[in-house]
């Protein structure tokens, strides 16, 4: 089956029998507003013109554990217009602030669903077997790192940081730091020393969780050195915790007056107490690509993060106490803050550490065999690598599985393809885009929107997404810079360092002033659904007709010889340059003339002649982020001339080899335009 786009390749059940968490939210509307919402677009029209209405209701519906104001806690009686203020003081943007008089603590809210027996699966290459930890040990184990915490005087507004996988131990890290008030950050093991020193050193950690080592791949990966390289560079530190993860933690240099063991810390059996504070303040600090200089350093607040992704994991993705929640991500990428989501509406959630590819591309949906997945999200291009690999689904007990997202990059055609042939076809398939600056998905699905292919199914409910054309005008049917037009709680509410907002107003708003410009080029039409076309600082013009970098790469990646690839146009002001597109080929295949020529054919057809790419190349490796993103921009900067150690922070690059030989690559060419 060819699909096209637009193709419709799933459908809501009917109500009844659907009986999802959306339809009763939108009961509750009914009942308290007498206002009659049949359709998703309806609610989402009523989310963004009601903002301050519906985020109250957000509140009430789902029972937010929290100290409220006394003129927001009483009845269900329309808000008085006086009132308002009380959830949203204003709509500029920035400059806002959500419920300014009302006090809440995440890790509060994240355990007043959990349930025994599981709450907790935990997988990784380094740990034998799949764990499974229940709520009870979860409370006491956060418990007791909590008490650690306090006895060295950690406090609300320290901030605590972990070197650290995604295993269990990072998640009560986290929630032992939520629940006295500190701010907690997070890098991946895979993180070099300076990337790490690059991001911690902005923000003065008081403690550091971090393990020895891990095995990826079947091979060990010794970190003790980059713990120590880190300890040394950061004088802040007053404790490191370490796991002792591959049996290594015992032969480190880190001094004795610093050094704890994550067994030993804390004591047990303490009570563990909740620190509410104001709305606003921090909950954790996530971090930009930093492809170039320092690392913005986001921050997000308690109330923000969890009111926006409990209203995500429940009214979009149906999550609930009896689901197991699954995401494909590690420590350093967004998405584990959004699987840790998870827990604030009783769902179980699987935290898998290791590669997905070892020992072959079935990993992850043996996975989800193994420990009855219900909700699985990966990466699309994971899912185009499965297609490619010629990964078989229907032999795996999957019957659990209700529904698979796919983020990091816009989905292929192809990859919806492949997933509808595979998967039972009540599974419900999710290509969903936002940002690690919101940390959560702005473009998602609901059980209400029927899923096309190709096509991103609805805009989330609380955020006034629109397509902007060049003068700033929302439009329909045609494509545009994303903009989000009105507050939403997840928005950053101040960048670390950043005493005047400027860099936070550059970053956001310097596009169209009070409204949030994300970065890329979208189409949304008019029942909703959207296709998003790559970076709007990425795209290839030719004759003044705009291309986003994804459609090239929907259009490569439908061919089997292709593994990856990336493309880059070297236009400038008033100069064109050329389009480059690099490739790495799969085993065995060449990038001869006979496939030239279908490749341009491609192009030709599918997109027009005048992007036809004026060099193919083939590379050993498309060079990308330590989350996996493709390095377009500074690939392009390489190729004008700048210099590699100016044009990329190489401790941000995952394989810096690549950008090495793009380098060597630059110095061969003529002059590329700019």
């Amino acid at each position: 089956m060819d699909l096209i786009e637009g193709s419709p390749i799933w459908t809501p059940q009917p109500r009844p029998p659907r009986d999802s968490e959306l339809d009763r939210f939108i009961e509750y509307i009914k009942e308290r507003r007498d206002i009659a919402l049949t359709e998703y677009i309806e609610l989402w029209n009523y989310s963004v013109t009601q903002i301050e209405e519906f985020w109250d209701m957000c509140w009430r519906y789902f029972k937010i554990i929290g100290d409220r104001p006394s003129e927001l806690s009483g009845s269900d009686a329309p808000m008085a217009l006086e009132n308002r203020k009380l959830v949203l003081t204003n709509h500029k943007m920035p400059g806002f602030r959500f419920f300014p008089e009302s006090r809440i603590n995440f890790a509060e809210n994240a355990f007043r669903s959990f349930q025994d027996p599981a709450c907790i699966v935990a997988v990784s290459e380094t740990r034998p077997g799949n764990r499974i930890m229940p709520a009870s040990e979860l409370w006491s184990q956060v418990s007791r790192v909590a008490s650690g915490l306090r006895e060295i005087g950690v406090s609300k507004g320290d901030r605590v940081v972990g070197y650290l996988p995604n295993i269990e131990e990072a998640l009560i890290a986290f929630l032992a730091s939520a629940s006295v008030g500190a701010i907690w950050s997070c890098c991946a093991p895979d993180f070099g020393p300076s990337s790490v020193v690059d991001r911690f050193s902005q923000i003065e950690p008081k403690v550091l969780f971090a393990i020895d080592g891990y095995i990826y791949s079947g091979k060990k990966q010794d970190r003790r050195t980059v713990v120590e390289e880190v300890v040394s560079k950061i004088p802040s530190l007053e404790a490191v915790v370490l796991v002792d993860y591959v049996g290594d933690s015992n032969a480190t240099t880190i001094p004795s007056r610093l050094r704890r063991e994550w067994g030993e810390f804390g004591k047990e059996g303490q009570p563990l107490t909740f620190e509410r504070v104001e709305f606003s303040e921090p909950l954790w600090i996530l971090y930009s690509s930093g492809t170039t200089g320092l690392p913005k350093a986001i921050v997000h607040s308690h109330g923000g993060i969890t009111l926006e992704l409990i209203k995500e994991m429940s009214l979009q993705q149906d999550l609930r106490p009896g689901s197991r929640f699954f995401w494909f991500t590690t420590t350093g990428w967004m998405m584990w803050n959004f699987l840790v989501g998870g827990l604030l509406v009783g769902s179980d959630i699987v935290v898998f550490d290791g590669s997905p590819g070892h020992p072959d591309l079935n990993r992850l949906w043996k996975l989800a065999e193994e420990t009855g997945i219900t909700d699985f999200g990966t990466s699309a291009p994971y899912i185009v690598n499965c297609t490619k690999a010629g990964i078989e689904l229907k032999n795996l007990d999957l019957s659990r599985l209700k529904l698979v997202g796919s983020t990091g990059a816009p989905l292929s055609l192809q990859g919806f393809e492949w997933l509808h042939s595979q998967l039972d076809p009540r599974v419900q398939i999710v290509s969903a885009s936002g940002g690690t600056d919101v940390c959560t998905a702005f473009l998602v699905s609901s059980p209400l929107s029927i899923t096309y292919a190709g096509k991103l199914s609805a805009r989330a409910l609380g955020t006034a997404v629109e397509s902007f054309s060049p003068k700033g005008k929302a439009r329909f049917g045609q494509v545009g810079e994303l903009v989000i037009t009105k507050p939403m709680p997840s928005m950053p509410v101040f960048l670390w360092g950043d005493s005047d907002g400027s860099r936070l107003r550059s970053s956001y708003f310097a596009g169209f002033p009070g409204v949030w410009s994300h970065g890329d080029w979208i189409r949304i039409d008019s029942d909703g659904t959207s296709v998003i076309y790559g970076r709007s600082d990425s795209t290839l013009n030719r004759g003044g007709v705009r291309m986003g970098t994804s459609e090239f790469y929907r259009v490569l990646d439908t061919f089997d010889e292709v593994r990856d690839s990336l493309i880059v146009d070297t236009s400038g002001l008033g100069k064109e340059g050329e389009i480059i597109a690099f490739l790495v080929m799969k085993a065995g295949a060449k990038l001869d003339r006979e496939l030239l020529g279908r490749l341009n054919g491609k192009v030709r057809q599918e997109l027009s002649p005048r992007h036809i790419p004026n060099r193919w190349v083939s590379v050993p490796e498309i060079p990308r982020t330590l989350n996996g993103k493709k390095l377009e921009i500074p690939v392009r900067r390489i190729l004008l001339g700048e210099p590699l150690e100016k044009a990329v922070s190489l401790g941000a690059v995952g394989n810096p080899e690549a950008l090495e030989w793009i380098a060597g690559f630059a110095k061969t060419i003529d002059d590329l335009g700019g």
